[in-house]
């Protein structure tokens, strides 16, 4: 493997993992501990922003290893960069929205799970790999 595969591997980890933890996994727990529920709320829409930022800034990286290796018509040809797109596009949209229109949180919501639900899908397909 190379770098590319291996950076590629890493960001993904962290980015569709930490979504799928947060909403998922963390944010129950929470409340199963009994935790005032503004709190939570609280927790939730910080962590939130935090991994959005984070899943765009993985999403970069995993889109220069793309265009690297498969040259950027895979941006709009390859499945990958279609769905790499799309979470660029949603947490892009999350922030806007987040910004100008917090009481949105609906659309906050259908950013952060079609993030999640892409990023599922990215983890389904192979790795870029440089074929030499």
């Amino acid at each position: 493997m190379g770098a590319g595969a291996i950076s590629w591997l890493l960001a993904q980890t962290f980015w569709v993992g930490g979504l799928w933890l947060l909403k998922f996994l963390v944010l129950p727990a929470l409340a199963k501990l009994g935790l005032a529920p503004l709190l939570i709320e609280e927790i939730g829409a910080t962590l939130t922003a935090l991994l959005i930022g984070l899943a765009a800034c993985c999403v970069l990286l995993q889109l220069w290893v793309l265009v690297r290796v498969e040259r950027l018509a895979s941006l709009w040809r390859d499945l990958r960069g279609q769905l790499l797109l799309t979470v660029l596009l949603m947490a892009g949209g999350y922030f806007v929205v987040r910004q100008w229109w917090p009481d949105a949180q609906r659309w906050l919501l259908f950013s952060y799970l079609v993030s999640a639900f892409c990023g599922l899908l990215l983890v389904l397909q192979p790795v870029p790999v440089r074929r030499d």
